[in-house]
């Protein structure tokens, strides 16, 4: 495969996955190549300084395999490291290539699922801390109120394949009923970390029935595809032969189990180093 014409998805774990199939499924004709981070992940609990630093290393790798574009399917590393890869990386060192994030695009969107104009987010502590959603839904949607309610269980549960578990049933009954006594008003939840939608059976179990749930696959790549449509000079030099590349930092046996999960195909990985590539 050249790998010199492909979309860079990142995350730094298995959770990009998720927006990455939704992606996948949507432009299907395109070449892909997705690092996930895994020997250095959660991302969630690190400071702002090392999760810049860490999305850095992984952004800087995929350019260096040729991807033009770089999705970062990461809450925390769209919170924590986007706008400063953008505003003093980008216009320095790479002119011509793109990083975007999943949060702008969510932000676009999720004050039209509420008719009560009060939103809950649910996230890492990372995103949560970032208070990235409480500024971007300000801007489109400055009418709307956001509660917010960190989740630091449910990445591990899902990273450990618990998810399904009962065990896994304390901690999500009990972020959903903190989330929801911070105002009755709460009509629509964002999940916010692309682990979660892995939750939704169980959310959904103790959610009260008018709450509308959203994720994020859907939302990122419907934005991908306008994206794209604008900007021909980057889509023209994608290669459309629908093929993916795999690639972890940590242990490909283990990440092609969990990622099959995630990504609902059969996924085979090679491992890399993206700290340790320059």
């Amino acid at each position: 495969m050249d790998n010199k014409h492909s979309i860079g998805v990142f995350d730094s774990g298995y959770g990009g996955l998720t927006v990455f199939k939704s992606i996948a499924k949507k432009l299907p004709q395109y070449n892909y190549i997705y690092l996930g981070d895994n020997s250095r992940s959660p991302y969630g609990d690190h400071s702002f300084e090392t999760v810049y630093q860490y999305t850095l290393e992984c952004v800087e790798w995929l350019f260096a395999q040729g991807c033009p574009l770089v999705i970062l399917a990461c809450n925390t590393a769209s919170a924590k490291a986007l706008r400063s890869i953008q505003q003093k990386v980008l216009p320095v060192k790479y002119p011509n290539h793109r990083v975007l994030g999943v949060i702008r695009p969510t932000a676009e969107i999720v004050g039209d699922f509420t008719t009560s104009k009060t939103i809950g987010v649910m996230g890492t502590r990372g995103t949560v801390n970032s208070e990235s959603y409480l500024m971007e839904i300000n801007k489109f949607f400055p009418d709307v109120k956001v509660l917010q309610q960190s989740c630091p269980m449910w990445v591990p549960l899902v990273e450990n394949n618990e998810h399904t578990s009962p065990g896994a049933d304390y901690f999500v009954d009990r972020y959903v009923k903190e989330l929801i006594a911070k105002d009755d008003n709460i009509d629509c939840i964002l999940l916010a970390c692309t682990h979660y939608p892995l939750l939704v059976p169980k959310i959904r179990e103790v959610l009260p029935a008018h709450i509308n749930l959203l994720g994020q696959g859907d939302i990122v790549s419907d934005s991908l595809v306008t994206y794209l449509q604008n900007h021909p000079e980057i889509e023209s030099q994608i290669a459309k032969e629908a093929k993916r590349l795999f690639y972890t930092s940590g242990d490909p046996v283990q990440f092609d189990t969990h990622a099959s999960v995630f990504f609902e195909e059969t996924v085979h990985s090679m491992h890399t180093d993206p700290g340790n590539s320059k």
